[in-house]
């Protein structure tokens, strides 16, 4: 984790360059074959996650989460080598080519899917696990200036980040967790969580039991959505409603009770202000 907070050295004006083309996969290699391998994966997470994906020829021509993916691959062999102004060069390119920004220092794992990708910023110390997919308008962003500190987050394996949400800071979001649309994080996430809101709130903090069968074979729920999708605000208000509704029939059965014993309470019924449960929940999912 220290690591990905410093920046690497400067490349000097000797033989590194040439160390750094002579370590580079050549033909038939198995640094080659592992190449080969992770462009495969990346076509099939694809293939999978998004069902408007017809082809792997499709897919390789049309996607520019994809594109940007490459670049930044080749931009980070850079950084992580000392050419740090080459790095940014071609992260700046593909910025321009795809609307996705990715620093170079950025670590980014496998079968990661950006779906549309326009807006999409990650930060220099950003760490995004494998099988991530991330939607849309997102930013992993800091929330520091101090230079070389760890300022961006560090998304878990499997974590769905959806349209909008801006995650902010130093910390983990866990594995398996589930950012809604437009939710600003400032803080922890525990795994298989799903947060919501701005600023955002734990909506659950166990995998849920049961999910959707389509979710359990493809490994994901589109945009990070719930089963329920209630907000926990809207929860916990719904629950204090049933409450006091609960109470409030309470109170009617004693009062009802007194009276037949002779105790008459009818000023007090009076002056008691009637709850209307069905209203003050409209009113919340308004």
């Amino acid at each position: 984790m220290n690591e990905l907070a410093q920046s690497p050295p400067l490349a000097s004006a000797g033989d590194r360059p040439a160390a750094w083309i002579e370590s580079a996969p050549q033909p038939g290699s198995p640094k080659a074959l592992n190449m080969f391998s992770r462009l495969r994966e990346d076509l099939e997470c694809i293939l999978e996650r998004d069902p408007a994906a017809r082809s792997r020829w499709e897919v390789m021509t049309c996607y520019p989460g994809l594109h940007a993916l490459w670049m930044h691959r080749f931009a980070h062999a850079c950084w992580r080598h000392g050419f740090l102004w080459l790095a940014r060069f071609m992260s700046n390119i593909s910025r321009f080519l795809t609307s996705i920004e990715i620093h170079p220092g950025a670590t980014i794992g496998r079968r990661v899917f950006i779906d549309h990708g326009i807006g999409i910023v990650i930060g220099e110390t950003a760490e995004v696990g494998d099988e991530c997919t991330i939607y849309q308008g997102v930013t992993l962003g800091g929330t520091l200036l101090t230079r070389g500190a760890k300022r961006h987050p560090t998304l878990g394996r499997g974590v769905i980040v959806s349209a909008g949400a801006k995650v902010l800071g130093g910390f983990t979001v866990g594995d398996g967790a589930r950012i809604g649309s437009n939710a600003v994080v400032l803080k922890e996430v525990p795994p298989g969580a799903t947060a919501v809101g701005i600023p955002a709130r734990i909506l659950h903090k166990e995998v849920e039991a049961q999910r959707e069968h389509a979710a359990n074979q493809m490994g994901f729920s589109a945009y990070g959505l719930s089963t329920s999708g209630d907000d926990p605000l809207a929860k916990a208000l719904h629950g204090l409603i049933d409450h006091v509704s609960a109470q409030q029939r309470e109170i009617d059965r004693l009062v009802a009770a007194l009276n037949r014993d002779g105790i008459a309470l009818e000023d007090v019924k009076a002056a008691a202000p009637k709850v209307d449960a069905k209203q003050l929940n409209r009113l919340v999912d308004e």
